[in-house]
């Protein structure tokens, strides 16, 4: 069988791919940049160009494909039924789908859909330190408005999880909450990638309305730019609450943020 893996590059898509990969699937990976993705993605994948916020030019990459893995972003919010749809009609049988942080229009497709499906709502990515990297390697320094709790999730558990969903029985029907099996605020990470790179890190406070410029200067609508920082201002008690669902689904306890520093240090 060959399962269909949109948004293969990204930072969860490259970890279900090579979680498939590893389990003997064979994979086929969707992506914008196929000369840059052969290069990020194990040699077994087949790679093909295309994006699935275009659905209607998908028909050669679903031929033949029985499994389906969705990452909800911002511009799949109207193809996404569609995509859903064009994917049912040509014989996909099962659907995973990681959220984009509630049930909207693509996550009620793939509901919907008739067919099995399993839903991925992890918490804060752990990979979101990544956007640290410059700062810490220029000042030894990480610059946040508020000092959040969090229970980070490893994207590797995220694509583990997924990989399980489309290729194992019982899971059908499921929605996951994923989590990490700890809670960090800021200045918690901060110290562990202290740890991890052997330098003298600070967390430095900024205002609201500084974080939502730094947003604003990347291209970043002021509408999403204040959604973001006013949800680490206000996070709900999900994204600071620890489940063991990626236990229970792979057997094995998740991955902790030492772990993901350990793999990362050499990029601060």
């Amino acid at each position: 069988m060959t399962t269909l893996v949109t948004g293969a590059t990204g930072n969860t898509g490259r970890h279900v791919v090579a979680e498939l990969v590893r389990r003997g699937e064979q994979v086929r990976a969707l992506t914008r940049n196929p000369a840059a993705a052969e290069q990020r993605l194990p040699a077994a994948a087949e790679v093909v160009a295309g994006t699935h916020t275009a659905p209607e030019s998908l028909d050669a990459a679903l031929d033949g494909v029985e499994r389906l893995h969705i990452t909800v972003t911002a511009g799949l919010t109207e193809a996404g039924p569609e995509l859903v749809r064009r994917a049912v009609g040509a014989g996909v049988r099962r659907i995973t789908v990681v959220w984009g942080g509630g049930v909207g229009p693509v996550e009620k497709a793939v509901e919907d859909s008739g067919v099995e499906w399993t839903r991925l709502e992890p918490q804060e990515f752990m990979s979101n330190a990544l956007t640290w990297t410059e700062s810490i390697r220029t000042e030894g320094v990480v610059r946040e408005p508020y000092d959040f709790p969090s229970a980070l999730v490893h994207e590797a558990d995220i694509g583990a999880v997924a990989a399980a969903a489309l290729l194992d029985e019982g899971h059908a029907g499921r929605a996951y909450n994923l989590t990490g099996p700890e809670v960090l605020t800021v200045g918690e990470r901060v110290a562990i990638l202290a740890r991890a790179t052997g330098r003298d890190l600070r967390f430095v406070q900024i205002t609201h309305e500084q974080a939502v410029e730094r947003l604003l200067a990347t291209g970043v609508s002021r509408a999403d730019a204040e959604y973001v920082v006013g949800w680490y201002a206000a996070s709900d008690a999900a994204s600071r609450t620890v489940v063991d669902t990626v236990e229970q689904v792979l057997g094995r306890p998740s991955r902790t943020f030492a772990q993901w520093t350990a793999q990362y240090a050499d990029r601060f």
